[in-house]
Formats: structure tokens, sequence, C-alpha cells
């Protein structure tokens, strides 16, 4: 039965309340308050949902095809522990490689150091999708097992130390501009557009909406599923490490800690936006969408003076209502 124009406008006000509500509470701080609607602030803005959205672009993946990743957080801190060491000045006092081989060479070039990030994390991503793709084992415990190891494998490769005394030419990533838009930023343009491609361009893309909406059917129809998913967690572990890649740079430091609960703010910042988490659907706009709900949501109850552990309160409330929404739609479909 075809639905009234009168249903199809609830249902639309009704699927998209969150965002809706967003836009009323942009607009309400913005005449409120002062320094909101600025350049300033809204420049600063990109560049925080620069890391979370490439966080939210990794794990993505994971959600469309109906599992998670929970060692994203813990991975961002790898990622960035990698880059730390290995981008010190020479002249630091409290170097990591203060002697021997890693010292004579390091630091070394910027970019290297992201792809030699990228592909140690990728490498960690693979076996969690090994162990879900060919022994079964569900995502949501898979990768809660390689968040714990990965905590660990830092703690022993930092012993649990703060890293500082950055070169400059990594901090600029943070601090340099091009077309007047930070690097950072800039870096999460290419990876949105990285990911776009991958999307709906690639064979890899189409299998992971197909794994995303019936499995079993993906592999009669001869979907090499088992490959896939090692590439989809592979993949979103590169994409972690260069989110902790990104962060060392824009907070001048890091930490085993850095990025601690991040892949809980990126799956849902999935969901706020669109990717469903009953898998299937989802686009590289959903994660920009909802990456830019939640940050605005975070920016504005600062700037109305809202308590910062009340905060979480109002997320979570976000997050609760946006994932009831979600599965809303998924019931109205079946």
């Amino acid at each position: 039965m075809q639905k009234t124009q009168k249903q199809k406008i609830t249902d639309f006000l009704i699927n998209n309340g969150v965002i809706i509500v967003m836009f009323i509470l942009v607009i309400y701080t913005g005449l409120t308050t002062k320094n909101f609607l600025t350049p300033n602030n809204f420049l600063n803005l990109l560049a925080n949902m620069s890391y979370r959205l490439v966080i939210a672009l990794g794990i993505s993946g994971a959600v469309i095809t109906g599992g998670c990743d929970l060692s994203g957080g813990r991975m961002v801190g790898f990622g960035a522990c990698i880059a730390g060491t290995l981008l010190q000045k020479q002249e630091y006092g409290g170097r990591f490689f203060q002697e021997g081989f890693m010292a004579s060479i390091t630091p070394l070039n910027p970019f290297v150091v992201l792809i030699i990030a990228m592909l140690i994390c990728g490498c960690f991503g693979a076996v969690t999708g090994w162990f879900i793709a060919f022994l079964h084992v569900p995502p949501f415990i898979s990768t809660l097992a390689m968040m714990e190891i990965i905590y660990g494998l830092g703690l022993i490769y930092t012993g649990a130390t703060p890293l500082g005394g950055y070169i400059t030419g990594y901090t600029a990533f943070s601090t340099g501009r091009f077309l007047g838009l930070s690097w950072l930023i800039w870096m999460a343009i290419a990876m949105a557009g990285i990911t776009w491609f991958i999307y709906n361009m690639t064979r890899h893309g189409k299998y992971m909406y197909a794994i995303g909406g019936n499995p079993q059917a993906a592999e009669v129809a001869g979907v090499p599923v088992k490959l896939t998913m090692i590439l989809i967690y592979a993949k979103a572990s590169a994409f972690f490490a260069m989110a902790g890649f990104m962060l060392g740079a824009k907070a001048g430091g890091a930490s085993i800690n850095t990025g601690l609960s991040y892949e809980m703010e990126g799956i849902a910042a999935c969901a706020l936006g669109g990717v469903s988490v009953t898998g299937g659907r989802g686009k590289v706009s959903s994660a920009i969408i909802g990456v830019a709900v939640l940050e605005l949501l975070k920016v504005a109850l600062q700037f109305l003076g809202v308590d910062a552990n009340s905060q979480y309160i109002a997320i979570g409330i976000v997050i609760f209502v946006a994932i009831s929404l979600d599965i809303r739609k998924y019931v109205q479909k079946k």
C-alpha cells in the first residue's frame, strides 16, 4: 500500500529527527552566544572533525557488514605512538630512541612514518578479520580481544611513557594551511574521497554491501566473503592508524591512551548519519553527517555553558534515539 503525502512527511521528520533538532540547536546557539558562527570556530570544528571522520570511515565498513570494531580507539593510540617514536627531534632530551640504530635514523620522513603506521596497524586488523572470517568469531568478541592485545603491545612498546618533542614537519600537518584549511582537513577530505571510490566504484564495495544484506546469499552468489571481511578490518585499522597520526600532530604529543573510546564515537557517528547497524546500508556522506552532528552538538553545548559531565548524558541520549530510529526503519522495511 502506497503511503500518503502526510505519512511520507511524518516518516521523514521521525527518521531525520536528530539532524533536524541539531540544526535548530545550532541556530539557537548562534543567535544567543558570541563567536559561535565565526570562521575561526568553523575551522576549529572542521579540524576536530578531521581525525574523527577518518575513524568513522574506517568503522563504517564493519558496520555496513553488520559488525563493529571495538579496537579502534586503542589502534588510534598505537598508531599515534608509532608515529611519535619515529618523529621526535634529535635534540629532544626525552627522545624514545636515544641510542642504537634507530637513534641514528630517526626522525624519519612524516609520510614514510604514516605509511609504516598504517601498514603495521593494518596487519593487526587483518588478523582480526581472519578470526571473524575463518573461525566465525563474532566481530564484537574478535575486536574486543584485539583491543586488549593492542593496548598491551602499546604499553610494552612505549613503556607507558608519554611522547613529545616532535619535528615541525610533523606538527605542520596541524598548523600548516592550504587554501585556508588545515592539512588535517585536507587529509580527511582525501580519505573521504578514497572511501567513496572504494564503496561505489569497486568490486570490494559491492561485495561489502552484499555481505551486509545477506552473507549466506552473497557467498552462494560467488562473493569472496572471507577475503572481503579480512580486507574490511585491515582497512579499518589502517584508517585508525592515520587518525592516530593526525591526532598526534594536532596535540603535539601522544600516549597509548590517545584516542581512548574514540571507536564508540565512530560507531555512534555512523548510526547517527544513517549507516545501518543492521547491515547492508550506509554511505560516506552518512559518516560525514554523523561526525558533524556529534561535533556540532559538543560545541553548541559548550557555548551554551552546559556542564562538561552533563554533555556525555546528552550525547548518550542522542545515540539512543538514533539507534532506535535506525531499528525502526529496518522493522518497517521488513
